[in-house]
């Protein structure tokens, strides 16, 4: 059974820093982009940024660009964000992703939901003012 497990959350002061992980377990990933998604109260999901298997390849949303790093550790099977510079319209749940098994994401991202087979439950982020 995979299993997705997110930590590293937590309430932070504007301007200050987390670093959220994300380590999965259950089977092998070779094929496999992973992402990070947050939602808001009352706004839909959106995709934070993501990361090609082999790691060369990323995407961050504008939103968070220049201030969001993904990375990940294939031998730890572990997906990172660091987050610097946040803000409190940072604030949401925070969700790590795996797509479905597919040879495009050895060297491609993923932004869509739709991309994605397995999902955490999530870790809260809460940025004061």
């Amino acid at each position: 059974q995979v299993q997705l497990v997110e930590s590293g959350g937590g309430l932070v002061q504007a301007g200050g820093s987390l670093r959220l992980s994300c380590a999965a377990s259950g089977r092998t990933f070779s094929t496999n982009a992973m992402g990070w998604f947050r939602q808001a109260p009352e706004k839909e999901r959106e995709c934070v940024a993501s990361i090609s298997w082999i790691g060369t390849n990323t995407y961050v949303a504008d939103s968070v660009k220049g201030r969001f790093a993904i990375s990940r550790d294939n031998a730890l099977s572990t997906l990172y964000l660091q987050m610097n510079s946040l803000k409190p319209e940072d604030t949401a749940v925070y969700f790590c992703a795996v797509t479905y098994d597919s040879e495009t994401y050895v060297y491609s991202y993923a932004t869509k939901e739709s991309e994605y087979r397995y999902w955490g439950q999530g870790t809260q982020v809460t940025v004061s003012s």
